[in-house]
C-alpha cells in the first residue's frame, strides 16, 4: 500500500490557527521565540511577515524552498511576502501531499497590523474555513510604554480589544513603585477595554502554551464546544456594572471609543428575524464591529442552539450544537465595538424581538425608530 492510499479519505478535522499580534516593540518576537522552544508547539507551522523581523537563523536546520524552513524544534516557518491566502493554501497543499507535517498554525502580524482582515480571511474564505478553525488571538502589550501606546495609536487599542489573551511584557523592567503603579493602571485599562481576555505576565512565566493556546470555541481536552469559556459572558456583565458605577469616560482616548457588552434574551428567535438583525447590523455598523460572539436559541430548533462568530462585516458560518452545553438556555450575544453606543445595538435588537420599551414615552417609542438606517427618525 503506498503512502497516498494509506492517507485517510474524507473530511479532516480543521487545524487550529492562532494569531499573534501586538504593537511595535511590544515583545512579539521574544514571546514567539520562547514559545517555539516549548515542546507543546512541536508540529507548528509559523507564518511571519519577513525573516528580518524574527531572529530565527540559529534555529534553522533545513530550507525547503524560498520561503519555508524547518526549525530545530520541529516547527515550520513560512515567510509571508504576499497574500495570506496563498501562504495558507501552500502549507495545506504541502501537508496534503506529504511534503511537510504540522498540526497547528501560528501567524505573527506586523506591529502596525490591524488583525481584523486576518480574522476575516480565516472566517470567510470558502476553502480555508473548512481547513482551519480560529483558535484565538494573542496580543502583546509593553508594560513600560503601553499606556502611551494606547493613547497615541488606535491600532494598538484594536489589537488588545479583539484579543482572547493579552500578554504583558517587560514587567521585569518595572523597578520602582511608580512604575509598578503605572503597570497596575495599565492592567485595569486593558480589563476595561477587553473584559474577557486574560492578562498574563510574561516575565512571571505566565505566558505558557497551556494558557495561551486552545482558547477558541473548541476545547481539545473534552473534544467538544466549550461555550461558557469562549463566550465569557460573566466577564462582560461584571465590567458593565463596574463601568456604570465607577468610570468617567474621556472621549479623546482611543479606548474610550471601544465598548464591550453582552445582550441576553430568554426568547427563542426565529431564524429570519436573526438574519435580518445581523444583516442590518453589519450593513449599518460593519467596520465598527470589532468582534462578535453569540450562542442563540432559534425558534425552529430551541434544543439545538447555534454559535456565531463575526469580525466587522464578516460572519463565520454558524455552527449548530447538538444540545445546550449547560442549564443556561438564554441567547447571549457578546459585542466589542468602536464608536457605537451599547444602547444603539440594544434597541435595534429589542426592536427586532418586539420587546416593549416601558421606560420611554409612547410618542418617542413610535417615532424614534432604531430600524431606520443610521439612527434616523421614522416620521
Amino acid at each position: 500500500m503506498n503512502e497516498t492510499s494509506a492517507r485517510p479519505r474524507g473530511p479532516v478535522a480543521p487545524l487550529p490557527l492562532t494569531v499573534l499580534t501586538g504593537f511595535l516593540g511590544a515583545g512579539k518576537t521574544t514571546l514567539l521565540n520562547r514559545l517555539l522552544k516549548d515542546p507543546a508547539l512541536a508540529g507548528t507551522a509559523v507564518i511571519v511577515n519577513e525573516f528580518g523581523e524574527v531572529p530565527l537563523d540559529h534555529l534553522m536546520v533545513e530550507r525547503i524552498d524560498d520561503n519555508l524552513v524547518v526549525l530545530s524544534s520541529g516547527c515550520l516557518c513560512c515567510t509571508l511576502r504576499g497574500d495570506l491566502v496563498t501562504a495558507l493554501e501552500k502549507l495545506l497543499r504541502d501537508l496534503d501531499n506529504g511534503r511537510i507535517s504540522f498540526t497547528r498554525v501560528l501567524l505573527e502580524t506586523t506591529g502596525l497590523a490591524d488583525p481584523a482582515p486576518i480574522l476575516q480571511t480565516a472566517m470567510s474564505h470558502p476553502y480555508l474555513v473548512l481547513r482551519f478553525r480560529l483558535d484565538g488571538v494573542i496580543a502583546t502589550v509593553d508594560a513600560v510604554n503601553g499606556m502611551a501606546t494606547l493613547d497615541e495609536h488606535p491600532e494598538a487599542v484594536k489589537q488588545a480589544a479583539v484579543a482572547d489573551r493579552i500578554v504583558l511584557t517587560k514587567t521585569d523592567l518595572l523597578v520602582t513603585e511608580d512604575a509598578r503603579a503605572h503597570a497596575a493602571r495599565l492592567r485595569a485599562r486593558l480589563h476595561t477595554l477587553n473584559p474577557a481576555a486574560s492578562v498574563l505576565d510574561a516575565a512571571a512565566g505566565e505566558a505558557v502554551p497551556a494558557r495561551l493556546l486552545d482558547c477558541g470555541l473548541y476545547n481539545p481536552a473534552t473534544k467538544s464546544a466549550d461555550v461558557e469559556r469562549w463566550l465569557a459572558e460573566e466577564a462582560y456583565a461584571a465590567a458593565h456594572d463596574h463601568d456604570h458605577h465607577d468610570h468617567h469616560h474621556d472621549v479623546n482616548r482611543h479606548d474610550d471609543r471601544v465598548r464591550a457588552f453582552c445582550l441576553t434574551t430568554d426568547a427563542a428567535i426565529p431564524t429570519a428575524i436573526l438574519d435580518l438583525f445581523l444583516e442590518l447590523l453589519r450593513s449599518m455598523h460593519g467596520p465598527k464591529l470589532l468582534r462578535f460572539k453569540a450562542i442563540v436559541k432559534l425558534a425552529e430548533s430551541p434544543d439545538a442552539p447555534i454559535v456565531l462568530h463575526g469580525v466587522q462585516h464578516v460572519l463565520h458560518p454558524p455552527a449548530q450544537l447538538p444540545a445546550w452545553p449547560d442549564g443556561d438556555r438564554r441567547s447571549r450575544l457578546v459585542f466589542i465595538v468602536r464608536d457605537i453606543e451599547e444602547r444603539t445595538i440594544r434597541e435595534l435588537f429589542d426592536a427586532f424581538l418586539g420587546t416593549p420599551a416601558p421606560d420611554r414615552p409612547d410618542r418617542a417609542a413610535l417615532i424614534d425608530n432604531p430600524l431606520v438606517p443610521f439612527g434616523g427618525r421614522d416620521r
